[in-house]
């Protein structure tokens, strides 16, 4: 299946489509309006199109219903949307145009909501939606039909390790992922799908739109706002939502109301948050969470199970292993002390990695060395750190940049991650190195509050944590009012780095060198 078939199959239906807040009321069109209007966007976008180039619109918008036609229109018609990082500027979002061959940058909504207004007598030149009145609601015909190999849209990584990269989106990226988790979720076609992460990226595509796509379902758009969430939820009787990063985290700091978990909402899936957090969030609100391991690249797939351990990210599917970025070789089982604590890191913690090659990763556009830094001898090296226990559960470690050398042993900074989240008032923690000035790092770490903490407090609740090795114990701590992050809430830790110490802070508190107490 492609996207265009998925679209084609879904231009008689009366059922809603799609949602959207506008001056302050609900707004909603029929998937017959959704894929007729995306089909006079397609024809306007294939006039400006010069043949001799690579057919590429990138969409440079916030969430909304223009970006949502923009999606179908390019499932439609033979062009690739490339989605760019709104939050980017000058010269950083100029190179993803020149590196993803962008031929037009839509910056408006204009053309997209011209197109969702105009009617098939209409002629409107000047929003050039249509040359053709004729042709106005008929999908415009591609040079060639899209396979499901055809590229649909580029997707940049979110850029938290380095210069972010175009990802290859192709229609099997987008069709299968839909179906999947329509069987995995139970996904209907009577569910109503928020989609308030960035259309952008992977996360709202995939595990949004697609699966609406696939099914039949209402998908509703907007913008994320912790303070917004619930009143959207209920506004558009959203049954399903997505996340990825820290979106729970923020919800949750909103203040608590006795009537939270009545809403429609039943269930939410994303990935990278918290176990507490999840609990939290689904005792507080009513609905199930259910959080994945997952990247823009989708080649290594681990899957969460009920009996899974806690902490741990879940059971690998086959072909996936923990491998040595050194040697290429499995490396060891997980190995823990009486006290649960990670007893051979250096042996045990390795990168994620697919052994049986590329997986559903299509490669990279126009990045033949990342390409081949991710392709290594035939197998896909994710770039994530793990360990993996007896029974085969994997755990998260960090990003392969994520290691520290603390007086000559090696350290990951997830799972000390994971021990400063067990405190009520952390919020978040973001773990990384600072250059100790003999040899090696020292740990340092940046926490969002959301209750009171003290220096004092810290300690006693570190020197109670037995799977914490004195090692691992922090030296510096920032407490700071937010962090660096890329637009999908992903935490850029090489900025804290760069932004150093100063031990005169009054935010900073300062661990003695050979002591527990901070100052």
């Amino acid at each position: 299946m492609t996207v265009r078939d998925l679209l084609l199959a879904r231009s008689d239906d009366d059922r809603p489509a799609l949602r959207w807040r506008e001056a302050g009321s609900v707004q909603e069109i029929s998937w017959r309006q959704y894929v007729a209007a995306a089909a006079r966007l397609a024809a306007s976008l294939e006039t400006r199109l010069s043949p001799g180039r690579p057919p590429h619109v990138g969409v440079l918008l916030p969430n909304g219903p223009a970006f949502a036609l923009h999606l179908a229109a390019a499932g439609l018609g033979g062009h690739v949307l490339v989605g760019l990082n709104a939050t980017r500027r000058g010269a950083a979002l100029e190179a993803d145009v020149v590196k993803a061959d962008c031929q037009l940058v839509v910056d408006s909504p204009d053309p997209a909501l011209a197109a969702l207004t105009a009617t098939d007598t209409e002629t409107d030149t000047e929003t050039d939606t249509v040359e053709d009145p004729a042709s106005r609601s008929s999908p415009p015909s591609p040079p060639s039909p899209p396979t499901p190999d055809s590229l649909f849209m580029l997707i940049f990584t979110s850029g938290t390790s380095g210069s972010p990269k175009a990802v290859r989106i192709t229609h099997a990226k987008i069709t299968g992922p839909g179906t999947h988790l329509v069987g995995r979720l139970g996904l209907t076609s009577h569910d109503v799908h928020y989609v308030s992460m960035p259309m952008f990226h992977s996360n709202a595509v995939m595990a949004g739109w697609a699966p609406a796509l696939t099914t039949g379902a209402t998908f509703a758009v907007a913008g994320f706002s912790a303070r917004g969430f619930l009143p959207d939820v209920r506004d558009f009787g959203a049954t399903y939502a997505t996340y990825v990063g820290k979106p729970l985290t923020y919800v949750l700091a909103t203040e608590e109301q006795p009537d939270d978990a009545d809403n429609p909402l039943r269930l939410v899936f994303g990935n990278e948050a918290n176990e507490a957090d999840i609990a939290t969030f689904a005792e507080r609100f009513g609905c199930e969470v259910v959080d994945s391991y997952s990247s823009t690249e989708n080649a290594v797939i681990v899957q969460r199970r009920p009996d899974m351990p806690a902490g741990s990210l879940g059971m690998p599917l086959p072909g996936v292993e923990v491998r040595s970025p050194e040697t290429g070789e499995r490396t060891r089982d997980a190995v823990f002390d009486a006290t649960g604590r990670l007893s051979n890191a250096e042996e045990a913690i390795g990168e994620l990695v697919n052994t049986t090659g590329a997986g559903a990763f299509a490669g990279y556009y126009r990045d033949d060395a990342a390409e081949a830094e991710r392709m290594r001898g035939g197998m896909y090296w994710s770039g994530d750190l793990a360990y993996r226990d007896a029974d085969g559960w994997v755990y998260f470690a960090g990003r392969s940049g994520d290691w520290l050398r603390v007086d000559g042993e090696n350290l990951a900074t997830a799972p000390i991650e994971r021990v400063l989240l067990r405190h009520p008032s952390i919020g978040e923690a973001a773990v990384y190195a600072v250059p100790d000035p003999r040899v090696g790092d020292q740990v340092a770490c940046a926490l969002l509050l959301r209750g009171p903490l003290s220096p004092q407090a810290l300690e006693d609740f570190l020197a109670a944590q037995d799977d914490l090795s004195a090692k691992a114990w922090p030296r510096f701590v920032r407490v700071v009012d937010e962090l660096p992050r890329t637009a999908t809430n992903k935490v850029v830790k090489r900025a804290l780095a760069a932004a150093g110490i100063d031990p005169d802070d009054p935010a900073v508190w300062v661990r003695a060198e050979r002591g527990t107490s901070y100052a």
